[in-house]
């Protein structure tokens, strides 16, 4: 089978917006957003209210995409190498799988602790254990003798592991580390995978606006290819070697290379999530 094939396969089922994975119930920030008025304050606004909130909107992608690629990415990106490394062992690659995990909760660990938003805690933990959760359930090999090789049972039992560990509470399970787990062991590119987390994240801020009649159902498809194609292009293109530092040797000169929010402003309304007195979304 075509290798290109296979990666072009799992990339259209990683993006059926039918997964189960909560992202439906998350707005990020977005519905505080226009609850506090922000939506109206466009270089548009003076062009009527509908083109004032779609332009609103976009302003709103662009914005939290450049925040959540330059602090999320890095720890996609990590933690796809992580689980990569494991196919590069010869012989048994369960024999790795302490260091494996224990790599895994450090990255898991500097992402809560960076991320100060309770709200975005809250609704990055329940996606994470989501896809760990979907890897297990839905893209494993159907158990039973010789359907599936060595490697495939050794990511499932390494995927497994830490799913327990967080329901157990022993980590936190945060999506972007989830989301480089699941995709590192799927196989698919370095590349693709962070090219889809972006805009995975994208599609779901349009998906809350339509949800919450901010924009139609058409418009959301037109921004998404014409306005939001070239956004998620650049920030890919912009963050995509940038990691966490914590696997490698960095000096203090190289803060700029390493994950950082560049968005204060939608920390603040995000935060204010919860006192909203009416809400559809968890975040």
């Amino acid at each position: 089978m075509d290798a290109d094939f296979d990666e072009t396969y799992i990339l259209l089922l990683l993006a059926d917006s039918n997964l189960p994975t909560g992202s439906f119930v998350a707005s990020a920030g977005f519905e505080s957003y226009g609850t506090h008025g922000f939506l109206s304050i466009s270089s548009a606004s003076s062009a009527g209210k509908g083109r004032a909130a779609t332009a609103g909107t976009v302003d709103f992608i662009q914005d939290s995409l450049h925040t959540y690629a330059r602090s999320a990415l890095p720890f996609v990106s990590d933690a796809y190498c992580i689980v990569d490394a494991l196919k590069d062992l010869k012989g048994k690659p369960e024999i790795e799988h302490d260091v494996t995990i224990k790599k895994l909760l450090e990255l898991d660990g500097l992402y809560e602790n960076m991320t100060l938003n309770h709200v975005a805690k809250r609704a990055s933990k329940a996606q994470g254990v989501a896809l760990l959760t979907l890897y297990a359930k839905g893209f494993a090999c159907p158990s039973g003798p010789g359907d599936e090789d060595h490697l495939s049972k050794s990511l499932t039992v390494l995927i497994d592991r830490l799913k327990l560990m967080v329901r157990g509470e022993e980590t936190h399970g945060h999506l972007p580390v989830c989301w480089g787990v699941l995709t590192g062991a799927l196989g698919i590119s370095l590349l693709r995978a962070q090219h889809l987390f972006l805009f995975l994240h994208a599609r779901s801020v349009l998906s809350s606006a339509v949800r919450l009649n901010t924009i139609g159902p058409y418009s959301s498809q037109q921004l998404l290819l014409h306005s939001v194609r070239p956004l998620v292009e650049a920030e890919v293109s912009q963050n995509k070697d940038l990691r966490t530092g914590i696997f490698m040797d960095m000096h203090h000169n190289d803060a700029d290379n390493r994950p950082a929010t560049t968005w204060p402003l939608g920390e603040i309304l995000a935060v204010r999530h919860d006192l909203q007195h009416s809400r559809i979304f968890n975040s």
